[in-house]
């Protein structure tokens, strides 16, 4: 095949192994050709660069110091490889987080320029959220970007001199419909003040979304890890997507492409980090079977119902309340392995039992749960929060991982019993047997295998 002008030579190894290469054609010869097929030369007039290394000519990395007082002395969050940047870099991976991968593909379609900027003008947040002493802390916050959501504000210089930096972080408000929500009103759970609730039923919101970028030291510490097994684990298991895991050490922060969360606010945003206003909160980790499409085999839609209920409640009585959802699909493993983990619970000999729950789950992804809530509590120090007076939540790990980090927790609230679908008492009641908050009894042997869920033929539990 002949070399196009995409094709270079990398070395491999790092700049010692100078006389190792490979050479990279990116020619699409072989490939059948459409009539408006676009060659990789008319998008991108420059060399393949598939990594980088710290003594390259060209790179020289905008100083980046996590933890610092201001965001001045910090410096932006810098991982575009648009020209003009590329060498300016100090951060591995791409801006989006998961859709990253979609933004390449409009790209390739020529539906997206390869060197378009975002026009930021009105973007600015709705609402003044910090700064607080945790976001100058590197040890408080290391998945997210205190500053993420203020790049216009802190960093205009850079963007005037042609630097691409993306907000990580956006703040702005919404009305919330939801048909629970007028049954809750109908009951009487919740009344139409005009402030929190409408007097259409809908809840006024404050919602903040932010995408992951990580501190790779801090990550690693948090986990008990080394930062070279992180990087080396994060390059293997991404089939190597990301070299510079592995050749830039001197870069330590990463955007992984993971799913963010979003933060819903209800109340005032500057009564969160305020001693004298009560706050109900909870950490809800994504479920789409349930929370949208109403499966019931699990509590996550009921449970993630009555907290925003509670939220909506403490904040009609002067405190505010906040509901974090995390992208964290099936525990972090999927949905297909859920889906499986369904299907195996479902055919097992002796039917859906509470007492083989986890044990289905670990027969398919060799481990039960990797949604691992250390990073969780960041996001609770970007919003200044020091104390929670009820946290909504039955887990253990999400409970440990927030007091471990230094916040007060006064009360845990568990789902109500009238609240969870007949067909999720298996997960409830494995849940508990393994630890999880309950102001009732852990069932255990017999007792625990006695819990069945039914199988799909079922109309009735």
């Amino acid at each position: 095949m002949t070399k196009n002008a995409a094709t270079q030579a990398i070395d491999v190894g790092g700049a010692a192994a100078s006389t190792a290469q490979v050479e990279v054609d990116t020619s699409t010869s072989d490939l059948p050709a459409t009539q408006d097929d676009v060659s990789s030369q008319d998008l991108y007039n420059t060399r393949v660069v598939l990594t980088t290394y710290p003594s390259q000519f060209g790179i020289e990395p905008i100083p980046l110091i996590w933890g610092a007082q201001t965001p001045a002395e910090r410096g932006p969050v810098v991982v575009s490889r648009q020209q003009g940047t590329l060498g300016k870099r100090n951060a591995i991976g791409a801006g989006g987080g998961s859709y990253c991968i979609y933004r390449a593909l409009a790209v390739a379609m020529g539906a997206l320029g390869p060197n378009h900027r975002p026009d930021f003008r009105l973007t600015e947040p709705t609402n003044v959220i910090g700064p607080f002493p945790s976001w100058s802390d590197p040890e408080k916050i290391v998945s997210l970007d205190p500053w993420g959501h203020s790049v216009v504000e802190n960093y205009s210089d850079y963007l005037s001199d042609g630097i691409d930096i993306r907000p990580t972080t956006a703040i702005t408000k919404a009305h919330i419909k939801l048909a629970e929500i007028d049954d809750a009103i109908r009951q009487g759970i919740l009344t139409c003040d005009g402030d929190i609730v409408t007097t259409g039923g809908e809840l006024k919101v404050v919602k903040v979304a932010s995408e992951p970028v990580w501190h790779l030291p801090g990550v690693a510490k948090r986990f008990g890890i080394g930062e070279s097994t992180l990087r080396r684990a994060l390059f293997e298991d991404t089939g190597g997507m990301y070299p510079e895991l592995i050749t830039r050490p001197d870069l330590k922060v990463f955007l992984p492409p993971i799913g963010g969360l979003t933060v819903y606010i209800f109340g005032d945003p500057a009564a969160i980090p305020d001693p004298a206003k009560r706050l109900t909160l909870r950490v809800h980790d994504e479920c789409n079977g349930s929370d949208v499409f109403g499966s019931d085999i699990c509590t996550c839609k009921p449970y993630l119902i009555y907290s925003i209920e509670e939220c909506a409640r403490e904040a009609q009585n002067g405190g505010v309340g906040v509901v974090v959802y995390f992208r964290k699909e099936g525990r972090a493993l999927g949905e297909v392995t859920k889906y499986l983990v369904y299907n195996a619970r479902k055919r097992q000999e002796g039917g859906d039992t509470a007492a083989n729950y986890f044990k289905r789950t670990e027969s398919v992804a060799g481990v039960k749960d990797v949604r691992f809530q250390a990073l969780m509590p960041d996001i609770l120090h970007w919003l200044g929060i020091s104390r929670i007076d009820r946290l909504i939540s039955m887990s253990n790990m999400k409970y440990d991982a927030i007091a471990n980090s230094g916040i007060e927790i006064v009360e845990r609230v568990s789902i109500p019993e009238e609240r969870m679908p007949a067909d999720s008492k298996v997960e409830i009641e494995a849940k508990i047997a393994d630890g999880y908050f309950t102001t009732g009894e852990a069932l255990v042997g017999e007792a625990l295998g006695d819990v069945k869920g039914r199988n799909w033929d079922e109309i009735a539990h």
